[in-house]
């Protein structure tokens, strides 16, 4: 069950936070537990606020097993505390539940805290938590712009007495790590038949992602009947962020947040499907 643990980890690259599985009619959400808080007036240009919180589900099919709950996916945006107000901090968690923990005794738990230069976007600094059962990894990476380098460092906190495994890279471009490169794209002129490509790290390895916008898609979700931009980094292959075959689609709100607001995942162990089920503290849409 290794994998679910690895899966949600990667999810959290393009929201992974993200986003979401098929969606709910606008009549049923206004009828269900999800809600939906007022847009938060913001006079910036930025698609996203300090304040903002999205909540997601993810559920697991594969063969006969169909829409198996398998984690919560949580994301909050506040100000970095030592940052004197230039530096954001993203927050992201996943947690296993419901069917999977009954039926396998499986549980894991991924948290990841990134914080961003707010002038340029560059990911400076990330703390990762991963649990998986009783396996537990406690991770750092800090990003130095003026070497141009970028250094993991992770340790077992069940052993103290085990060296930590370091992990050194070059820094060649503005890089992000799983987390930050989901905002990073909600802040791109996003349109159909453009492509370009994202600097992600990942304990310590940078991976270079091609990202592609193939459709225009008009979606009913929790937030309603919206039109949508369907975004499909390639994250699965040789020399990328997941090793083999697979696939991963994102569908962003085509107004100015990007708000993500669907996510599929298509691999060997299955197809894992992520829907949003909160939104709080939003931006205007325009």
């Amino acid at each position: 069950m290794y994998i679910f643990a690895v899966g949600s980890k990667r999810i959290l690259l393009f929201v992974v936070f993200l986003a979401f599985a098929p969606a709910i009619a606008a009549q049923s959400a206004a009828n269900s537990a999800v809600t939906v808080s007022p847009a938060v007036k913001n006079a910036a240009t930025e698609p996203f606020a300090v304040g903002e919180s999205l909540t997601y589900e993810a559920k697991w099919s594969k063969s006969l097993l169909r829409g198996i709950d398998v984690a919560d996916l949580n994301f909050k945006i506040i100000k970095a505390p030592d940052g004197g107000g230039n530096r954001l901090l993203f927050q992201g968690e996943a947690i296993s539940k419901g069917t999977l923990m009954k039926i396998a005794r499986f549980s894991f738990l991924q948290k990841i805290d990134s914080t961003v230069d707010a002038s340029n976007f560059r990911i400076l600094h990330t703390i990762r938590r991963d649990e998986q059962k009783d396996r537990i990894r406690d991770g750092e990476a800090q990003f130095d712009y003026k070497s141009n380098r970028v250094v993991y460092r992770e340790i077992d906190p069940n052993n103290p007495e085990r060296a930590p495994r370091t992990i050194t890279s070059p820094l060649e471009t503005a890089t992000h790590d799983l987390l930050s490169a989901v905002y990073f794209l909600r802040r791109q002129p996003l349109a159909v038949g453009k492509d370009f490509e994202l600097s992600v790290s990942d304990s310590g390895v940078i991976y270079q992602i091609p990202v592609k916008v193939v459709a225009r898609e008009e979606l009913k979700t929790v937030i309603g009947k919206v039109w949508t931009l369907r975004v499909e980094p390639e994250v699965f292959g040789d020399r990328r962020l997941v090793p083999g075959e697979g696939k991963m689609i994102i569908w962003f709100t085509d107004d100015a947040r990007h708000l993500p607001v669907r996510s599929q995942i298509q691999a060997d162990i299955g197809k894992i499907e992520i829907k949003l089920k909160q939104a709080e503290g939003l931006v205007a849409a325009k």
